[in-house]
């Protein structure tokens, strides 16, 4: 998308990328677009667009990510200051918004233990049919020429609990900054 996030009067380059890197590029000179900030994200981004969405006045960028999520990046400061001794007031508005949230949250919360329960009931009664539930899978296997290794990267709608790769030829797995799994390797067996 193109958006003046920055809000010097000129459209900045915003770019989600595969690898769940948020890029904000400004146009300062006519030759190359700099790079003037980017945040990481756990998971790639499917969509990216910039807008005032949360609150009049303060510019954002919204992304959606392959599973769903929207994540919001705002130029509202974080912080209020306060004058000595003082404490942050939260306005009526804002209390409600809280105390509405607290209330959805709960109500969230009941559901899934009722629906656990139902789903408890039903797999232990004796008319009980089991299923692999389906679920789409977005795979990406590219080759990195600056080091000549492959990028394997799986990305799926619900949580990984295991991958296994099997291979007739060697593999070297290398560890990389994103990868928060746990390798471990087996020798199998040529017959």
């Amino acid at each position: 998308d193109s958006f003046d996030i920055l809000g010097d009067g000129v459209k900045e380059l915003l770019v989600g990328r595969d690898d769940g890197m948020i890029e904000i590029y400004n146009f300062e000179s006519a030759d190359d677009p700099v790079l003037r900030h980017d945040y990481a994200l756990s998971e790639s981004i499917a969509s990216i667009q910039g807008g005032c969405v949360g609150k009049d006045g303060y510019d954002e960028i919204l992304a959606a990510t392959y599973s769903g999520w929207l994540t919001g990046l705002t130029t509202e400061p974080v912080h209020r200051e306060g004058g000595s001794g003082e404490e942050l007031k939260l306005s009526q508005e804002m209390q409600s918004k809280i105390s509405s949230l607290r209330n959805e949250l709960e109500q969230l919360q009941i559901k899934v233990l009722q629906e656990r329960e139902k789903y408890q009931q039903s797999s232990h009664s004796s008319t009980a049919v089991s299923s692999v539930p389906a679920f789409s899978v977005n795979d990406k296997f590219t080759l990195n020429k600056d080091d000549a290794s492959y990028s394997l990267i799986l990305e799926v709608q619900t949580a990984i609990d295991n991958v296994l790769v099997q291979s007739d030829a060697p593999l070297d797995l290398l560890d990389v900054d994103k990868n928060s799994a746990v390798v471990s390797f087996s020798s199998c067996d040529s017959e």
